[in-house]
Order: structure tokens, then sequence, then C-alpha cells
């Protein structure tokens, strides 16, 4: 009986982030993307999320190469975790192989990986059961591909992160051409970016967005301040060019940013001339009108140059009356409360803030209805998988090749983890992979459980509540000491309340073993503090 294809999705799917996904042909491995997902509001502390790979570390002898389909965090954030467990060769485009350099060389395994430079349009034989052609989409960054991946059972088309932009910035549309040659040999099985299934229609051109930012620069009586994504390559040239033609000079702030700029001007994806940039502290000698600034910051992070602006902690930039601060990115689910905070702070300090809501400073990087309907007319797969999305796009994605005559049962919404099985023939979906969130928290690489941010929750909403308890027998000795932090401003008849309860549970279970009268006696202040204060502090006892 001969083998069947898997493709399993790490991430990426049932949520919007951290895409990666795994084909596997007997004992093959290919990966493409290993990308990152912001924390949501609840996940106090966390950096960054990235995908559970278990199932691939455990096999890691059979991965024969990692590929990549574009530079954003969301496809190549989680880099550098995943060379640490498997150093396996790394495929990508130029710039994008420039964006992971830049990761690899900060996490000090740049010299430990080999990355192989491959072109839209280039053949790889990677093994006896793959061979993979990257052929070029149009996104909201340069060098974009989707892969061509013919296997032993037919033609699979990972479409990467797309949209159908005839006028995108760097001049480079989508290779229509390829596409429709796909088509001519048989696609067994698509996998098509759903992120926008919700959207009807066409997204817009990037140009849409070199207009409003003509009507900012003219506009802006001061400074202009330009927040967006580090990776995001076509819309820094894009502001460069405003910047330019309105006579600005530009500032970049932020490592990230600078980094990438550095690297992509090295490499010919930025063409800023060098006398359009300064120092961020030369601009201090300029008149505000003749300064725009780069930073990072577009969702709100709190470290990053935006947010630091907001809360007046940044050393070298501060916001000025008259100030024009343009939120240029769309906001990622789940950071909506972060941004808007954000926003708010930046209006308090005089600034005047223009974001996607308001003015076309952002277009989607992603295809609509209609251009995911023409994708799939123009492939016309025997099967398809729709990934990157929430379960909601999955589902409207799905619902869209039912409208165009693919049956049902061809159609795969699968959730992390939920192994697809092919062959020419048919496709099963199998038993789902053990796995869930990993957390980055500092140094911390998945130290961070579901328990720990619930305590976070926890200390967050009502604070702590520690008693040093000592006691001989059934009795307690001397006074209990209490500490109280973020917790309510307590009245003494709480204390003696307190006290009581404490006194109350060593008198009834004071011979028991240490560990289990801690317990008791937490559970004592607890019930106390609720039904006094209708709060649950963190209650924390020491036994003495």
């Amino acid at each position: 009986m001969s083998a069947k294809l898997r493709v399993i999705p790490i991430g990426g799917l049932g949520e919007i982030g951290k895409n990666m996904t795994a084909i596997q042909y007997d004992d093959e491995i290919i990966i493409i993307d290993c990308g990152i997902m912001f924390p949501e509001n609840d996940m106090l502390g966390i950096d960054y999320i990235i995908p559970d790979y278990s199932y691939v570390r455990e096999n890691s002898d059979k991965v024969k190469a990692i590929l990549f389909t574009h530079g954003h965090e969301d496809h190549v954030g989680a880099v550098s975790h995943l060379i640490r467990d498997i150093n396996v060769p790394i495929y990508a485009t130029p710039l994008t192989t420039g964006l992971l350099e830049n990761k690899l060389r900060e996490a000090k395994l740049l010299s430990q990986v080999t990355i192989h430079v491959i072109q839209a349009g280039d053949i790889l034989n990677l093994t006896d059961n793959f061979k993979v052609e990257p052929f070029h989409m149009a996104h909201s960054i340069p060098d974009c591909v989707g892969f061509g991946i013919t296997t032993p059972v037919g033609l699979i088309v990972h479409s990467g992160d797309y949209k159908f932009d005839h006028t995108p910035v760097d001049g480079w549309p989508p290779d229509f051409a390829k596409l429709a040659e796909f088509s001519q040999r048989g696609v067994l099985c698509l996998l098509s970016d759903s992120t926008n299934a919700e959207r009807s229609g066409w997204t817009r051109s990037e140009t849409a967005i070199t207009e409003a930012l003509d009507e900012v620069f003219a506009d802006a009586p001061g400074r202009i301040i330009v927040a967006t994504f580090a990776s995001l390559i076509s819309r820094i040239q894009q502001v460069a060019n405003a910047a330019y033609k309105h006579g600005r000079k530009m500032a970049v702030v932020g490592r990230s940013m600078r980094d990438n700029v550095k690297m992509a001007r090295e490499m010919g994806y930025l063409d800023i001339p060098d006398n359009l940039l300064v120092d961020i502290d030369d601009t201090k000698s300029l008149p505000p009108s003749k300064v725009v600034v780069m930073a990072t910051g577009s969702q709100g992070e709190p470290t990053s140059v935006i947010g630091r602006l907001a809360y007046g902690r940044s050393r070298r930039l501060s916001v000025e009356a008259n100030d024009t601060v343009v939120i240029s990115a769309h906001t990622i689910p789940g950071n909506e409360e972060t941004v808007t905070r954000i926003i708010n702070r930046l209006f308090q300090l005089g600034a005047n803030v223009l974001y996607e809501d308001i003015i076309d400073v952002h277009v989607s990087g992603h295809a609509s209805r209609e251009e995911m309907k023409l994708l799939i007319n123009l492939i016309r797969p025997r099967f398809m998988i729709p990934i990157h999305g929430e379960l909601r796009h999955l589902t409207q994605h799905a619902r869209m090749a039912y409208e165009l005559g693919i049956p049902e049962e061809n159609v795969a919404v699968v959730e992390n983890g939920t192994i697809v099985e092919l062959d020419e023939n048919e496709m099963n979906i199998l038993d789902r992979l053990p796995g869930g969130y990993v957390y980055v928290d500092g140094a911390g690489v998945g130290d961070v459980t579901r328990r720990v941010l619930r305590d976070r929750e926890r200390l967050a909403d009502s604070g702590f509540f520690v008693a040093a308890v000592t006691t001989k027998g059934t009795q307690v000795v001397g006074t209990p000491e209490f500490i109280s932090r973020g917790f309510l401003n307590l009245e003494q008849d709480v204390f003696d309340g307190v006290e009581e309860a404490i006194r109350k549970v060593v008198k009834s279970h004071g011979n028991k073993a240490k560990e289990r009268l801690k317990q008791l006696v937490e559970e004592g202040i607890n019930r106390y503090l609720y039904s006094e204060t209708g709060k649950r502090p963190m209650v924390f006892v020491v036994l003495k």
C-alpha cells in the first residue's frame, strides 16, 4: 500500500498569527513558515506566542527543509526558537532572507544555519518526494511567494499571504500565468489564506495609501510620526517618497526598524537617498514642518517607540502640540483595547492622531472575497484546506468553495494540530495532535502555563493578601501579621475578622499536617474576605 501525504497545520488555523504548516510524505517533512502571534489582553506579561511544534521536534530527523513565504513577524518571528531545536536548511527569497538573518544574528544562531536564497520561478528539488516551485504573490511586503509543491500523490499549492494587487508598491504583480499553469497540470489541493474571508469585494491597492499620505503630508503643520510594523518595507518606502516630495527629512527610530531599513537599502529593496535620512537627535535643529519620524508600535506595544511616547518614557523623543501621528497598520484582533488606549493618550498629549478608521493610511495585504474566489477558479483544485485565520474565517472561505462547485467533503475546515491525509482520490481528517499555546515571557519559553496566566489575572484584578501565623497545637500564638498589596484599603475590623477566622480554623484543624493546615487557613481567609469585600485576592499563609 502506497504512503499518503499528510498536511499538518502547526499554527495559524483557528487564530490570527503564528503561521506554520508541516507537509509530510513517508519519512520526509517540509515546513512552511514559523511565525509568532501577539498576546491577547488577558495574557499578562507575555511577550509573544510561538507555535507548539512538538510533533516536528519529535520527528526532527525527518525534517528536510524550512521554507518561508515572506518576512512578516507572523510568518518568520519564531525562527530562532525552531532553529535551536531543529537545525535544517532554510529557503527564502532575498528580502525574507535579510529579515531572517537579522533575527538569527540577534539570537546568535546565524553561523549555525544554512540559508538558501531562492527566487520566484526557481525549481527546488528538495527530496525525492518534494519538488517546490516558488511563485510570486503580491502582499504588503516585497518578495512574497506562494509554493507549488509536487508530491508523489499530486500537486499542492500553498498561497502564502496574498492579494491580487495590479499596482503594488514594488511594481511586481502576482504571477497569474503560473497559477494558470498549475491549473493546467491539475492541482490536488489548495491551501489558501483566509484572513479576509468576511470582507466582500476586492482589497484596495497599496497605491491608495500613497494618495492618503500625500494628503497628510500636505496638511500637517508640524512633525509627522508614522507608526507601522518594522517589517512593512513597502510602507516605509511610501513614507520616504512622501517625505522627499514634501521636503521633509526622515528619521527612523526603533532598533528593529533601523536594522530592517539598513538591510533593505543595502539589498536594493528600499530606494531612500542618503540625504533624506537623519538621526533622530538631528531633528531637534530642524523646523517641525520639515521632519517625519518612522517608528514601531502600531499595535500599542508598551515597549515600542509609540508606546513609550504615549506614556512619556522615551528619552530621545516626545510628543508635542501640532504633531501628527499616523497609525499605518490594521489592529490585530486582541489588540484593540491597547491600541485605543495609546491613541487616546496621544490625543491627550496634543497630537493629531490619524488611523485606519478615519483616513486611508492602511490597506489590507490580504485578499477579499472576490479575489479568494478568483484564486479558487484559477487553480480549480480537487481538494481545499482554508488556512491563516480564525475558525469563522476558515468557515466562510469553505462556504465560498462550496459555492464555486467544490464538494463539501473535499474541503477540510480544521484547526491547529489536526492531520489531513491525502492521496490521489480522497482526503481524510485524522485525529488532532496534542498541543496548545507556547508562551514566551522574557527569556522563558513554555514556562508560563494557563494556570500562571490565571494567577496573574487574579493578582491584577484583586491583588494579594499575606498572613504570617505562629501556631502551637490548636492555638494561635500571639497576633498574626498581615500584608496586603493591590487589594482594598481594609479597616481594622476586617483584619480583626481575618484573625478570628484563622483562630477558628487552627482550633479545629491545628493537629493536621502543616501543609494541610496552611491550605485550610488560606481557604478560611479567602471565604471571609469574599464575604466582607466581594473580592478574591490571592491569599498566602506562612505558618511558623
